[in-house]
């Protein structure tokens, strides 16, 4: 019976993930992008420097700081994805997924900046009147109410999207591999790995939004610095490699010969697809974390998210897929996901230093993702009932985190796949709808902002 509940999940997703979608998130993009007239992209200073507190005031409306806003949503994109879900782009893809992923995250800055900022300008309440931000928000308030049942559609698709069934299942994988762990001992070990994960993950979350704020703000940073740190290092190692690689991944982009024979198609919307799995730009979870923040301007908190698909894919699964490519390992390679990175880094760095970093590393990325992801979940159930009702989708999250540990992992990538391209479709159509209202919101911003009168 699963094996047919895995089937239909796996037909679904290759489904569901077809041209139409490709149309709407990339399309939906490119136009965001051309609309914006590209001049959030003229503010990356100015973003930095809301970022750095400058704009910060403590009497404004909502819970978070820009910076722990933008930390908390990078510690969402910034984990698995990055590490395993680029070797899953390039096993399924070739090396020219990687160009796909580039084109998306930029497309995704101006996603994210439209969806971001709208998630300020129509934020919603809760019964005890606090803050409340999202797609389902954004689309009850700014569409109005004939609309609900789109908000219900991405609320829905929410509950599945946000759990944390990718990142307890690779991190699992990870130290599986890193202890190498017989396989008969496979389903005790990971068992065993998925309860332990889930009690520390438990610690946190049941803390509520500003204790994950607060934790994600001090590991984004950290993680981010020591990922850089020892990618730079596999890449001077082979630094003789590395124009080559640009050329591989750009020839490769347009032909898709090293795995698909030529079916650009496929290759496209493979890139797509590890792109939005690692910035979730246009997929609506970002937006229910920027809404939370302090601020009473709109266009301040979509600069700041717009920083998001740039340091997440542009620098981070930019630096993964280079030393996969580097390394070499990715060539014939059996095994796919996490198991391809840690190859990899240990084909370089001597010693198995490199396993030992990349553990290390893995532990920070997907404790950071599972401590934000369960916000998101709460918050769909709690739009879909109440936030009383909504508070017990911390313990399906917890009990997720189990089963994920030991089911296999074509599953949970289909899975997951498959509601983010149903949480992308209200996401994107409602911004494009809603578009020209972020785009006279933000006229007045930048001439404030020229005429320093804020």
């Amino acid at each position: 019976m699963f094996a047919n509940i895995q089937d239909l999940v796996a037909q679904f997703s290759s489904w569901v993930w077809g041209i139409p979608l490709l149309i709407l998130l990339i399309g939906g993009g490119l136009y965001l992008f051309i609309y914006s007239g590209l001049i959030p992209f003229r503010y990356i200073g100015h973003a930095i420097a809301i970022l750095r507190g400058k704009y910060d005031k403590a009497d404004s409306p909502g819970d978070l700081s820009h910076y722990e806003a933008l930390s908390s949503a990078i510690a969402a994109t910034v984990g698995m994805g990055n590490i395993s879900g680029v070797a899953i782009a390039i096993a399924t893809g070739g090396p020219g997924a990687i160009f796909w992923m580039w084109v998306s995250a930029f497309v995704g800055m101006a996603t994210k900046f439209f969806t971001c900022s709208l998630s300020v300008m129509y934020r919603g309440t809760d019964e005890s009147g606090n803050v409340k931000g999202g797609p389902m928000y954004v689309i009850m308030e700014g569409l109005g109410k004939k609309w609900k049942p789109l908000a219900i559609f991405f609320s829905a698709a929410g509950l599945i999207g946000t759990l944390p069934a990718f990142q307890a299942n690779q991190l699992t994988q990870t130290l599986i591999d890193v202890f190498h762990v017989q396989e008969t001992n496979h389903f005790t070990a990971k068992l065993l790995l998925g309860i332990t994960i889930a009690i520390i993950v438990a610690m946190v979350i049941f803390g509520g939004i500003k204790r994950i704020g607060s934790v994600a703000g001090k590991l984004v940073p950290v993680m981010v610095v020591v990922y850089l740190i020892t990618v730079l290092t596999i890449l001077f190692l082979r630094m003789e490699q590395v124009p080559a690689i640009f050329s591989l991944i750009f020839e490769d982009a347009f032909s898709g010969k090293s795995v698909l024979g030529g079916a650009l198609g496929v290759l496209i919307i493979t890139g797509v697809k590890r792109a939005a799995f690692s910035n979730e730009a246009g997929l609506g979870t970002a937006p229910m974390m920027h809404g939370t923040a302090k601020t009473k301007e709109p266009i301040r908190e979509g600069l700041v998210a717009m920083l998001g698909p740039a340091i997440d894919t542009l620098l981070v699964c930019s630096l993964t897929a280079l030393a996969i490519l580097a390394s070499g390992v990715w060539k014939g390679f059996e095994g796919n996901g996490i198991s391809m990175t840690l190859a990899a880094f240990d084909a370089v760095l001597p010693h198995n230093i490199g396993s030992v970093i990349l553990t290390i590393c893995v532990l920070i990325f997907a404790f950071s993702t599972l401590f934000t992801y369960s916000f998101y979940g709460l918050s769909c159930l709690s739009f879909l009932t109440n936030t009383k009702i909504g508070k017990n989708y911390n313990y399906i999250y917890i009990f997720t985190i189990v089963v994920a540990s030991i089911i296999k992992l074509d599953f949970v990538i289909n899975l997951i796949d498959s509601a983010y391209a149903l949480m992308a479709i209200p996401t994107v159509l409602s911004t494009l709808i809603l578009a020209p209202k972020v785009k006279k919101e933000a006229k007045k911003y930048f001439h404030k902002l020229k005429t320093n009168s804020f």
